[in-house]
C-alpha cells in the first residue's frame, strides 16, 4: 500500500478502465475503486501517490469524499474529473487545496502528465515530513546537558564559556558537545546549525 500509485475513484467502469490502460502504459501503477465508499474503506495514512476522483458520482460524491479526507488529514494530492457544469464547483475544490481538476472528455496525455506531477509532488512532502520527523526524533534523545549545550553552542558559545555558563570542567563540556554532535549526525556547529533551520 506505501508503493507511491494513482487511487482512480470513479463510478464509471469505463472510465475506471481506460485511465488504468493509460497510466499503466506510461508505467505509472494505480488501484481503481468504483466508490467514494469503497477508497475511504481502504484508505490509510500510509498510502502515497495521488487520488483521480470523479466529482459526481452515485452514493457519496467526490467532494463529500475530499471534505472526508481533509477532515482525516490525508495529504494525498487530489486531481478531480468533472462534467461541464461543474468546472465553477471545481475551481472551488482548488481553493480548498485540490491539485487540479480536468473537464470531461479528457486530454489522456494532460491528465497522465498531472498525475505523474502530483506522485512526485507527494513522494517530495513524504521525504520532507521524514527529515522532519527523524531530526525531532534525534533531538528527543538527547539528555538534558546535552540540549543545554546544544543551545550555547547554537549561540556561537565557546567552549570556555559554556563551561563557566554551567560551571562544569571545559573536558565535561567536550565530551557532552562530542555526544550531541554524534546523535544529531553533524560535524560542526555550522551542520547542526543548517540542520535546525526552521522551514528547512
Amino acid at each position: 500500500m506505501n508503493q507511491p500509485q494513482a487511487h482512480i475513484v470513479d463510478d464509471d467502469e469505463a472510465i475506471r478502465d481506460a485511465l488504468a490502460w493509460l497510466l499503466k502504459s506510461r508505467g505509472l501503477p494505480c488501484t481503481t475503486y468504483d466508490s467514494a465508499e469503497t477508497f475511504l474503506a481502504a484508505w490509510t495514512p500510509a498510502m502515497s501517490g495521488c487520488i483521480v476522483l470523479d466529482m459526481r458520482m452515485t452514493g457519496m460524491s467526490g467532494l463529500d469524499c475530499f471534505d472526508q479526507l481533509h477532515e482525516q488529514a490525508s495529504t494525498l494530492p487530489v486531481i478531480f474529473l468533472t462534467g461541464h457544469g461543474d468546472v465553477p464547483l471545481a475551481v472551488a475544490t482548488l481553493k480548498k487545496g485540490a491539485f487540479d481538476f480536468f473537464e470531461k472528455p479528457l486530454n489522456d496525455n494532460e491528465l497522465a502528465s498531472r498525475i505523474e506531477q502530483a506522485m512526485a509532488l507527494h513522494a517530495d512532502q513524504r521525504a520532507a515530513n521524514a527529515a522532519v520527523d527523524s531530526v525531532k526524533s534525534r533531538i528527543s534523545s538527547l539528555t538534558t546537558r546535552e540540549k543545554q549545550i546544544m543551545e550555547l553552542v547554537l549561540a556561537s558559545k565557546l567552549n570556555k564559556v559554556i563551561a563557566d555558563e554551567l560551571n562544569i570542567s571545559m573536558r565535561t563540556v567536550e565530551v557532552h558537545r562530542a555526544n550531541l554532535f554524534d546523535k544529531m549526525g553533524v560535524k560542526t556547529a555550522v551542520e547542526l546549525a543548517n540542520l535546525l533551520k526552521p522551514g528547512r
